[in-house]
């Protein structure tokens, strides 16, 4: 197969993602390599009609020879995440879900199609984030310590429940210190939580992000601070089995995204399950956290 090549066509800077098969019969363009669940375009019922692109390469290609074409991803299907294999390893093939556009030239849909006639295009199945607003996620501790008659009291609050790839968490958060103890420190991280359902009941767990800050809240003491921590790919490229976006070839990525429950009639049918863990520590005089 020939590599992915990436035109533009018109001043506009049109897209295409082109691939051909063995012997040159027959290539495959597409506008788009990332698909999710949700069909925006055409409106579900309506008739058949090309894309700006579609005419684009029908008046290129000629009408004899281009055959515009659309399909739809099943719904509830898992979205394409690729763990990270060690660095700079090329030997094996990374584990994880993909999805292959798969055209061909045969006499009728029984015939074996030959392999010199053959286009395997990857595609990547995205997520698509809920527009509904959910509520901010919230959570409350108290600690007690020897020889304290009263406890250390913390809320915590993120600004939002959902984030894009690269965008900073801001985590509020309010002491009250009523305990014996001075707060000497606080530790922020963000842990993402990768359980894979293909083969095995395996639960990969790796820290994406940590900052630590001094504090010195003594006994009787109250605050309320705004912390931020940015979650970034590119401070995790050493880690081995860290969970990412699909990944087609040597194109960059993202960390992968959060996993939306859906019905599903098997356990494999999810795929690998990614989630998001905000962990508080705090660090306090005398040693314990």
């Amino acid at each position: 197969m020939s590599e992915k090549s990436e035109k533009k066509d018109g001043k506009d800077g049109t897209r295409v993602f082109k691939k051909m098969c063995l012997d040159g019969k027959i290539s495959t363009y597409i506008g788009t390599r990332e698909f999710d669940a949700m069909q925006v375009y055409p409106v579900r019922g309506s008739p058949f009609c090309t894309t700006k692109i579609q005419e684009k390469l029908l008046k290129k290609l000629g009408a004899e020879r281009a055959f515009p074409f659309t399909f739809e991803l099943p719904a509830g299907i898992p979205s394409s995440v690729t763990l990270q294999p060690v660095k700079n390893d090329q030997s094996s093939k990374p584990c994880g879900v993909e999805y292959c556009l798969k055209t061909y030239i045969a006499k009728d849909m029984h015939e074996p199609p030959d392999r010199k006639q053959v286009v395997d295009l990857l595609v990547k199945k995205i997520t698509h984030a809920p527009d509904t607003q959910a509520p901010q996620p919230y959570v409350e501790s108290a600690k007690n310590f020897m020889m304290s008659p009263n406890p250390l009291h913390v809320e915590a609050r993120l600004d939002k429940e959902r984030y894009v790839h690269g965008e900073p968490i801001y985590v509020h958060i309010t002491m009250g210190n009523q305990s014996t103890r001075a707060v000497k420190k606080l530790r922020l991280s963000v842990k993402q939580v990768a359980n894979i359902c293909l083969f095995s009941n395996a639960i990969y767990k790796c820290t994406v992000a940590s900052v630590e800050h001094d504090l010195n809240v003594q006994p009787s003491q109250t605050i309320a601070q705004t912390f931020s921590i940015r979650p970034l790919l590119e401070d995790n490229r050493d880690k081995r089995g860290l969970a990412l976006d699909g990944q087609i070839k040597s194109e960059d990525t993202n960390l992968a995204s959060s996993s939306i429950a859906l019905p599903i009639s098997s356990r494999e049918a999810l795929g690998i399950v990614v989630k998001y863990i905000v962990k508080l520590e705090l660090f306090v005089s005398m040693g314990g956290s």
